[in-house]
């Protein structure tokens, strides 16, 4: 018997409609890069409602060599300090962050210290570079007469086998602020290391990684002629 053709039509339609569905691909998945920051910027934020911090201050902004400067206002008590370090965070963190972090308090100066994470998560120093200027222009398009100082990277025990790579992304940095007055660098390449070139166990905590108090002093005494003149407080 045959089927009438309208019949015919319909379950060849009801065919490939089933399998159309089938073939169709599931929806990627929509992942926040920046969500890992969340709870941490959050903090920062609700601690700068309760307390807000003066504006026109020194803000310093980067990864965890920013986050653990604990020390930071009693190093530099000459000045209005902001620090808003986050551990583990690139530089592109601090510039997808900079409206919440850095944009409300209108600093007339700003110390960046990130690279290292970049580096370690497989960057090329091409790749961090570029991103460092991505932050300056993000800053300056906000604050244009903000200084902004790059704090160099130093050799660390445990990354000892980055340094090199480090160093690139350091002479990158240094040659493209050379002559731009509102551009600096602080050089830290010489900083951790003892006279044989290795880094020096006595500057760091356990972990390799992170600076120790005696670490501090000496970045701190690296960071000091770049401050503007002191402010009133």
């Amino acid at each position: 018997m045959k089927l009438p053709l309208a019949l015919l039509v319909l379950t060849f339609s009801m065919v490939l409609g089933i399998h159309s569905t089938a073939e169709q691909p599931k929806p990627a998945l929509v992942v926040d890069a920046f969500a890992q920051w969340g709870d941490e910027i959050a903090a920062m934020e609700a601690a700068d409602k309760a307390n807000p911090p003066a504006k026109g201050g020194v803000l310093f902004i980067g990864s965890s060599t920013i986050r653990f400067w604990k020390s930071l206002a009693a190093d530099f008590p000459q000045y209005h300090v902001i620090n808003r370090g986050f551990g583990g965070s690139q530089i592109l963190d601090s510039t997808h962050f900079a409206p919440r972090l850095i944009f409300p308090f209108e600093p007339q100066m700003i110390f960046l210290r990130a690279g290292g994470n970049d580096i370690h998560a497989g960057k090329s120093p091409e790749q961090a570079f570029v991103d460092y200027k991505d932050f300056v222009a993000t800053v300056q398009a906000k604050l244009p007469l903000v200084r902004i100082i790059y704090i160099g990277l130093f050799p660390t025990i445990d990354r000892i086998r980055e340094v090199e790579k480090g160093n690139i992304l350091d002479g990158y940095i240094k040659t493209y602020v050379s002559g731009k007055p509102l551009l600096g660098y602080i050089e830290c390449a010489d900083l951790t290391i003892n006279a044989k070139g290795l880094p020096r166990a006595d500057l760091f905590m356990p972990d390799g990684l992170h600076l120790n108090a005696a670490g501090y002093k000496l970045l701190v005494e690296r960071t000091r002629p770049f401050l503007p003149s002191p402010l009133a407080k």
